[in-house]
């Protein structure tokens, strides 16, 4: 499974993603959380193939691509939740 934050870099939404993928990382030792901005490539078709249209999302993908579970926008799930669904399979 693949973790993912999906948000935009140069807006107010930088400082509590990263600070979210740094205690996460920390927290849950060799689980790896990806930031991807939402001004790439793989970002914007990432956002139109999940129909995601509020930000920061943090996705869980499973290998075959498939969404096993999405939180758009804020209040953030709570990094244990996260971590079950990245863990999972």
């Amino acid at each position: 499974m693949r973790a993912v934050i999906l948000y935009h870099p140069k807006s107010e939404q930088a400082g509590p993603a990263e600070n979210f993928k740094r205690e996460f990382e920390s927290r849950h030792h060799g689980k790896k959380i990806e930031l991807v901005s939402l001004e790439t490539v793989e970002g914007s078709e990432m956002a139109k193939l999940y129909d995601i249209v509020r930000y920061p999302a943090i996705l869980v993908i499973a290998l075959d691509g498939s969404l096993q579970k999405l939180w758009q926008d804020q209040p953030w799930p709570l990094m244990d939740e996260v971590y079950s669904y990245s863990s999972a399979g």
